[in-house]
């Protein structure tokens, strides 16, 4: 009798929270990374915001841990981008969950067009990016990239752009030709003008070049911009006001959560919850940055995005 009771004062103390986790509202992270474990040539490197490992030390585990920060915060689909074999792997353990992208950094020039456009005709690529030029030290108008631009304008895949900046040290770490200045959002403008109905989002929104980014978006209202990374990695103050600022130039419509999960699957919650707190928006225009723009950027059926069974 007596645990009965307990049984039912807990409850009671703890109904409301069940139900705000059953009733979250739905949303899409456009930007997440299926990469394997040791994606960073080795197992357990540091969060660079916690500077500690992920408790998730092989594929399995890694991609196990995604499911279940996903499932929490109600993420019912999310852009996945990595090597091919990786994404696949994804998107069969996910349920229908993960939209397929192909990243394009390391091997561009080596990816086959006819691979890949057989690869978006059959489903399984819907999604070109990681475009990440920049790490190679390539414009976005690079003409090496032109084939991979030319087939999503083609086919009508959108393409995400990395813009902005990287990590501490990355010229010296890995990419000897990473070079801040090809970040720029202003140098996607040639690759718009070549190709007028080509779908755009810029990843991490440009982030330092807030100028820039706002008047490439202003212009063309075809580019979107995902706020991954940003959202988790820089300090919140300066996320919220590069966000407030996109908002206050009008640009809410085109704004999209993205986490950019690498291999911290921890990483997704800190920055849902970190777009949950920002200041100063409204919960409308929450919605629109969770869920609502990205359904029409991307021209999703809404029939198919299944909420999470608590």
């Amino acid at each position: 009798m007596r645990i009965a009771f307990l049984a039912a004062v807990l409850l009671f103390a703890l109904g409301p929270y069940v139900l705000a986790q059953e009733a979250r509202e739905p949303i899409i992270d456009v930007h997440l990374h299926t990469h394997p474990a040791n994606r960073f040539g080795t197992v357990g490197v540091p969060n660079p915001v916690t500077g500690k490992p992920s408790a998730a030390v092989t594929d399995q585990a890694l991609l196990d841990a995604a499911l279940a920060q996903m499932r929490r915060y109600n993420i019912v689909a999310a852009v996945g981008f990595s090597d091919r074999q990786s994404v696949a792997r994804w998107r069969n353990g996910a349920a229908g969950r993960i939209i397929g992208g192909m990243q394009i950094d390391q091997g561009i020039g080596g990816t086959p067009i006819g691979e890949l456009r057989r690869d978006i005709t059959q489903g399984s690529v819907r999604v070109i990016g990681e475009i990440g030029a920049q790490y190679l030290g390539l414009a976005p108008s690079d003409p090496i990239l032109e084939p991979y631009l030319s087939l999503a304008e083609e086919l009508d895949v959108p393409v995400g752009f990395h813009t902005g900046i990287a990590s501490p040290n990355t010229p010296f770490e890995c990419c000897p030709k990473f070079r801040i200045p090809l970040g720029n959002p202003a140098l996607i403008e040639d690759v718009l003008i070549r190709h007028p109905k080509l779908r755009v989002y810029l990843m991490h929104a440009g982030r330092p070049f807030l100028e820039e980014t706002i008047a490439l978006m202003s212009v063309y209202p075809q580019v979107y911009a995902d706020i991954s990374a940003i959202d988790w990695i820089i300090p919140r103050d300066e996320f919220y006001a590069y966000v407030r600022a996109l908002i206050r130039a009008g640009l809410e419509k085109q704004l999209m959560f993205g986490s950019d999960q690498m291999i911290w699957p921890e990483s997704i919650g800190v920055a849902v919850e970190t777009v949950q707190s920002i200041p100063g928006i409204t919960e409308s225009q929450k919605r629109d940055i969770f869920y609502n723009n990205a359904v029409r950027f991307f021209r999703l059926n809404e029939r198919d995005l299944k909420p999470w069974q608590h």
